[in-house]
């Protein structure tokens, strides 16, 4: 509820604004559609099979699950990968260059994302890896277990961590690290803090939030990618049916993140916010009075 509530606000945000979005900001829109798209996905099946208590469906089900979460998965970390190599071109480039970096680039490199999550995501269906139930058997993920003894099963998981994972959260790291020196010392030279320009202190904040986004991301999936390298090398058995659940939900979690530290970072998003909330609330108002016989809306829902 609260991924779908807060990423709706998101899109329903932008869309409203979207002659008045810069470049990098849709890179902010396509993290939404990402997570919103996991949550109406994925967690209505992951959340009836919890009730039932096994998993709903057979095969054709279970596959379909584990593909649309590596999807949006990986589309979710290149895009947090394209925010941090973006902002650290903003930041290292001079005012005139850093206009080079128009809304055309940015569409294509989202069609590119896109379509390499949608090639990992393809690649177990085509016999490179495997899709199975997760150990605590109420959800689908890639059968980390099934890659003991099989070279082919091992090399699509090395590769995929490697290209997925490691390489897009190292260049995250190193992005935010060259991006704190700059400012650092690019603060170091304006003694007076009442002197700092206010576009400077606006890419301040939006570098923070940033950081706050791929933090609360990497976060949330570290521990799920921790139980899953464990059962590459050892039984899934060994691990208890908790140890294996809560990454799993914890990682999951990381969908509801981004809307909160938008309302919090961003004045723009919480005033489009409250204009929701009244247009929504007048909306309310305007059914909920005036129940009388004479008004028009109480006499269109008598007939």
């Amino acid at each position: 509820i609260l991924t779908i509530l807060g990423n709706s606000a998101v899109l329903a945000t932008a869309v409203k604004r979207s002659s008045l979005l810069k470049s990098p900001e849709l890179l902010t829109v396509n993290l939404a559609v990402a997570d919103i798209g996991m949550a109406i996905s994925m967690y209505p099946l992951a959340i009836a099979s919890a009730w039932n208590h096994a998993w709903l469906g057979g095969d054709a089900s279970c596959i379909y699950y584990a593909l649309m979460g590596f999807l949006f998965g990986v589309c979710s970390m290149m895009t947090l990968c394209a925010m941090a190599v973006i902002r650290f071109l903003v930041i290292n480039s001079s005012k005139s260059n850093s206009n080079k970096i128009t809304k055309n680039t940015v569409f294509i490199l989202i069609v590119f994302i896109w379509l390499y999550s949608l090639l990992w995501a393809i690649l177990p269906l085509v016999g490179w890896g495997y899709y199975g139930p997760e150990p605590f058997g109420i959800s689908c993920t890639i059968a980390w277990s099934k890659f003991h003894n099989s070279s082919n099963g091992f090399s699509f998981i090395l590769s995929m961590f490697l290209l997925c994972t490691v390489l897009p959260a190292l260049t995250i790291v190193a992005c935010y690290l060259g991006i704190a020196w700059k400012v650092h010392k690019a603060y170091q030279e304006i003694q007076n803090i009442d002197r700092i320009p206010n576009a400077a202190k606006l890419e301040k904040k939006l570098t923070l939030m940033a950081v706050l986004i791929s933090v609360g991301f990497l976060s949330s999936w570290t521990p799920y990618a921790a139980a899953s390298f464990w059962s590459i090398f050892n039984s899934s058995a060994s691990l208890q049916p908790i140890l294996t659940l809560l990454p799993c939900l914890f990682a999951k979690s990381s969908t509801a993140y981004n809307p909160f530290i938008y309302y919090i970072f961003s004045r723009t998003f919480r005033c489009e916010i409250k204009k929701l909330q009244c247009c929504c609330g007048w909306r309310v108002h305007y059914f909920s009075s005036n129940n009388s016989v004479e008004n028009p809306v109480s006499m269109m829902w008598s007939g």
